[in-house]
């Protein structure tokens, strides 16, 4: 897959960092030595994490290398590098380790989780948020847009499989956690029209569908999408559209 756009994924920046943000909220570690932001993006929840822990050794990691560029010119400061989240090892103990939006598109994620659990110091807390909107309209029809398409073969295997259920985790972290909160929350985000839906989304889930296409294929891949945008999300009585989005919430705490 190409290189993820951070130009393209701030346009929405506002929209994007608040689930960051809840998340940093929720985290019961108050005097951290060392952090790790996995799939630190552009640095924006980086930012939240250095804000919240002024004293602590904060880090991030992406495996694109435009976001880790954008991320080293946000916070100077930081240490940021390319690694990924599947192989990641620290070289000590870590406090904090804050994932967000990252681990929807890994399937080996719960395996991941596991062994994340074992690079936390006594005490240290596992903070993950990850969407789980794929029975949202705006996935549903990228599904049945590469469906319809001629080129629907290009396209097999392009959707994000779907996010186990929250007995699933529960089962999975409760024995290694002293403390495991997990809950979903919906936003709702007021947005100019279906083309905004259509930008959101071509930063993220949308970009598995576009990636394989020439121009071509990609025009008219959009054109049919967004048709089917604009019927799904109506405008309010104020102009704007709402796009829902649904997104699960786990903070795990290691025994201290």
């Amino acid at each position: 897959m190409a290189d993820w756009s951070a130009a393209q994924y701030l346009k929405f920046e506002d929209e994007r960092t608040r689930p960051a943000r809840d998340l940093v909220a929720q985290v019961p570690v108050d005097f951290p030595r060392r952090v790790v932001d996995i799939g630190c993006g552009p640095g924006n929840s980086t930012e939240l994490l250095v804000e919240r822990w002024p004293d602590a050794q904060v880090i991030g990691f992406d495996t694109s290398p435009d976001m880790i560029e954008k991320a080293r010119a946000r916070l100077p400061n930081v240490s940021f590098d390319l690694a990924d989240a599947a192989t990641w090892q620290p070289a000590e103990p870590v406090n904090v380790i804050f994932a967000n939006a990252v681990f929807q598109w890994l399937p080996t994620h719960p395996a991941v989780f596991q062994r994340l659990m074992g690079f936390l110091a006594p005490g240290g807390a596992l903070a993950v948020q990850m969407p789980d909107n794929l029975l949202e309209p705006s996935h549903q029809m990228m599904r049945e847009t590469a469906a319809e398409m001629p080129f629907a073969d290009k396209l097999k295997g392009a959707a994000r499989g779907p996010l186990p259920p929250v007995s699933f985790y529960y089962d999975l972290l409760s024995p290694l956690t002293d403390r495991l909160d997990i809950w979903h929350t919906a936003y709702n985000h007021p947005l100019a029209d279906a083309e905004a839906i259509v930008e959101w989304v071509k930063s993220t889930g949308l970009k598995p569908f576009l990636d394989p296409l020439d121009a071509d294929e990609r025009k008219m891949f959009l054109d049919n999408y967004t048709a089917k945008v604009k019927k799904a999300y109506p405008r309010m009585a104020n102009g704007k559209v709402l796009l829902r989005f649904p997104r699960i919430f786990i903070v795990a705490k290691r025994d201290g």
